[in-house]
């Protein structure tokens, strides 16, 4: 049951989970807003603070006006500024308007005598709102200038500043919002018609995604994406010949053994013929068994790599094991197998390099002719197998594909080759830190080699020896 509503709130999250271009536009309004609160709040506070400075410089001024000619124009018509005139005492010498009752008390009157200047906020009888009021004393200390001026203009302008910062920030909010927006939806227009683009692809056909123009973040993206089609297009084409060419191996062998049993069972036969048909049939299984190992060594090594259980072993007993394989075959034929002497060593698998070197002379014994040598060489720190032939080599346009799979020359098809045993040899050697190759012999015939890892001695070969690097023949 729990279970159940976990599951349920982690689809509810996902149903509301909005898209990117909505939560970028979120993500910025709120940015915008707190940059917009925070300008609004300077602008306020910076006006204000202005403001002020200039009623303080005002009230300065005719403080020093009061103590220098004995009067001061005070706006009496507005009677936004009030000036009196105190001796030390206390006393109000001269006041304007007349009927002016004291500003400011003895304490006060003291403060600035020992201070020369004091500022205060005050709320003044019988006058309405708060007043900035400045008590200056003279240079000679016998009086006290003190000069009032009401905060109310100040307030009024201030309330029309918060009025009009209230109207326009919200505005400016959602209009920097729509333009955020637009911007986002913009921006992620060309990763819509990726997408769009991305659903409408279809297995096995060929398919590339538009690139928009610029060159920045999105088209590098297109560009990747086109990379990753081309590379899984590939893919695709390599396995679906991949399957076609192995059900091909498969229907020819099995259609044969069809047919042979058909015949035998089609009336009665007599020893001799039921013999050959089984004989035959027997051929046709061992090919069948021989091209399925095959396909599921090479299914083993493109899900990773080839597993191989090295150990220190003789050249020239892995060589003369495959030419015993052989030795019936050959002897029929007329053809002979020769072992070239070595007293090689190389680190291998030995029953994986006895597959691959099985398959050469499978293929010198099929396609070549003449004497089939098997010899092992020394270069660089690795061990080539060679497994040569006399016949009329490889032709030039094969060369190139010869490894590749159910890759085989024209006269080879005809002759009821896989085209896996290349490809097989070259996944040993690979498995090894090795690699393959060929070339046609100079007074005819083909040579097909792989290169090994080179071992000392069976005994001083308990780990793998240093594998410098395999240089093509």
């Amino acid at each position: 049951m729990a279970s159940a509503t976990g599951c349920a709130q982690t689809e509810g999250v996902h149903r509301l989970r909005l898209p990117i271009r909505v939560r970028l536009t979120l993500g910025f309004a709120l940015a915008m807003a707190v940059v917009l609160a925070g300008i609004g709040l300077f602008v306020y506070q910076r006006v204000g603070r202005e403001l002020l400075s200039s009623i303080d410089q005002t009230l300065a001024a005719q403080a020093d006006e009061e103590l220098g000619a004995g009067h001061v124009d005070a706006d009496t018509g507005g009677g936004t500024t009030l000036v009196q005139l105190v001796s030390p005492s206390g006393r109000v010498r001269r006041s304007q308007p007349r009927t002016l009752p004291p500003l400011v008390g003895r304490r006060v009157v003291a403060e600035a005598l020992a201070a020369g200047r004091i500022w205060l906020y005050r709320r003044l009888p019988e006058r309405r709102g708060t007043w900035r009021v400045l008590a200056l004393r003279n240079p000679s200390g016998t009086a006290v200038a003190v000069v009032a001026r009401s905060l109310d203009p100040r307030d009024e302008s201030l309330d029309h500043l918060r009025h009009e910062l209230i109207l326009f920030l919200p505005l400016a909010l959602v209009a920097a919002s729509l333009g955020g927006y637009a911007l986002t939806a913009g921006a992620l227009r060309p990763v819509e018609i990726l997408r769009r683009r991305a659903a409408a692809i279809t297995a096995g056909e060929p398919a590339e995604l538009p690139v928009p123009p610029g060159g920045d973040e999105v088209s590098r993206l297109a560009v990747t994406l086109n990379d990753m089609l081309a590379r899984l297009q590939a893919a695709f084409e390599h396995e679906r010949r991949f399957v076609a060419d192995a059900s091909h191996e498969l229907r020819t062998p099995l259609a044969l053994l069809r047919t042979e049993l058909d015949l035998a069972l089609r009336r009665p036969r007599s020893r001799e013929e039921l013999e050959r048909a089984l004989r035959s049939a027997a051929e046709e299984t061992q090919r069948l068994s021989r091209l399925a190992d095959d396909l599921l060594l090479i299914a083993r090594a493109d899900q990773g790599p080839l597993p191989i259980r090295p150990e220190a072993v003789a050249a020239r007993d892995l060589l003369a094991d495959a030419a015993t394989r052989f030795a019936t075959r050959a002897h029929a034929a007329g053809r002979r197998l020769r072992v070239e002497p070595s007293e090689l060593h190389l680190y291998a698998d030995p029953l994986r390099v006895g597959q691959a070197l099985v398959n050469l002379v499978d293929n010198a014994l099929t396609h070549g002719e003449g004497t089939v040598e098997l010899a092992a060489e020394e270069r660089d720190g690795f061990v080539e197998l060679h497994v040569r032939d006399a016949g009329g080599g490889f032709p030039p346009d094969f060369q190139g594909r010869a490894f590749d799979r159910f890759s085989r020359a024209d006269e080879a098809r005809s002759r009821g080759g896989s085209g896996l045993g290349l490809s097989i040899v070259e996944l040993v050697a690979r498995a090894h830190g090795g690699s393959a190759g060929l070339r046609n012999r100079p007074g005819g015939g083909g040579d097909v080699w792989l290169s090994l890892p080179r071992a000392s001695a069976p005994a001083e070969s308990a780990g793998p020896p240093p594998a410098p690097a395999a240089t093509a023949s």
